[in-house]
């Protein structure tokens, strides 16, 4: 059974960085494509971030040039490290690996607030 398990997340003032991991309890995680996902409070979950499995990356453009995304597949882990924070990256934020099929992790609190 797959699992994928986010940590890194907390409350941090504008303009500061955090780095989101995932832990992924599977085999064939290097065979995945995965991505990050943000859900704010009343609104849908949006994709953030993503890298597939040959390491290509592409970023929604809220983000750009403040997020990075990268993965060590020996570690079978997905990171996101968050710089220049600003209050409208506040929500809970969610790991995903997709193929065939896809699988999310439980979500991490992220709020930007002074």
């Amino acid at each position: 059974q797959v699992q994928l398990v986010e940590s890194g997340g907390g409350l941090v003032q504008p303009g500061g960085s955090l780095r989101l991991s995932c832990v992924a309890s599977m085999f064939g995680f290097d065979l995945y494509g995965t991505r990050w996902y943000r859900q704010a409070p009343g609104k849908q979950r949006v994709l953030v971030a993503s890298i597939d499995r040959n390491g290509t990356v592409a970023y929604a453009d809220s983000v750009k040039d403040r997020f990075v995304i990268f993965r060590d597949n020996a570690k079978n882990s997905l990171y996101l490290q968050m710089n220049s924070l600003k209050p409208e990256d506040t929500g809970v934020y969610f790991c995903n690996v997709y193929r065939s099929l896809t699988f999310w992790g439980q979500g991490t609190q992220v709020t930007v607030s002074s």
